[in-house]
């Protein structure tokens, strides 16, 4: 699990878009924290640091703590929306946690042991069908990622959640069936190859057939 962090919060006495709109002209961004049972609180945080924890990577999935004048709040963020031009942060969404929360999130994919495929060392290429696994788990053990071991994987295999060792407590939330993560696909030459020898053989057998 990612190291928390803090952020330090105005109480926002105003909402509503021009609230909001002022607020990002002096350098700031509206947020809410809501859940837990409690009544949401408008905050304003500093657009720079939100900037910077949001492409620092794992800010989904790493519960912060948030400092509103002298009392602090265990959040996870939820949602968050961009400027559709400039890509800054308008808004984000925070979800009040404890240790007995339980979170949806989604927990990137990482794939190990590349050089031990045998599909990948014929030149098979890896098709990675999710690169997160949307997943329930305690908010204060979110793991960073979730490992993927290819080591022994060849040319036409599909690695399928039942074959992912999960963390303690992680959940996927797709329960009804077995879903692909990714596979190991042929090259585009051996494909070709394969299609060749398939026709030969399709060939050999009407002639065959015909004699």
């Amino acid at each position: 699990m990612s190291e928390t962090y803090e952020l330090t919060a105005e109480a926002r006495e105003r909402v509503g878009k021009g609230s909001a709109r002022e607020l990002r002209r002096n350098g700031k961004v509206p947020a809410v924290i809501y859940g837990d049972k409690q009544d949401p609180i408008a905050i304003a945080l500093p657009y720079k640091e939100v900037f910077q924890r949001m492409h620092g990577g794992g800010f989904m999935t790493t519960i912060a703590t948030i400092d509103v004048a002298g009392k602090k709040y265990q959040v996870l963020p939820k949602d968050y929306q961009l400027d559709p031009v400039r890509d800054f942060p308008m808004h984000v969404d925070f979800l009040r946690v404890s240790k007995n929360t339980v979170v949806t999130v989604a927990i990137p994919v990482h794939f190990i042991n590349e050089e031990k495929s045998v599909g990948i060392k014929r030149g098979g290429v890896l098709n990675i069908v999710r690169h997160d696994i949307e997943a329930t788990c305690p908010a204060n053990a979110i793991p960073d990622f979730i490992e993927v071991d290819l080591a022994g994987t060849d040319i036409g295999d599909s690695i399928h959640i039942s074959a992912i060792t999960l963390p303690k407590d992680v959940k996927p939330t797709i329960t009804d069936r077995d879903f692909t993560v990714a596979t190991i696909a042929a090259p585009a030459g051996l494909k070709s190859e394969e299609q060749e020898s398939a026709e030969a053989d399709e060939v050999e057998e009407k002639e065959e057939g015909e004699e």
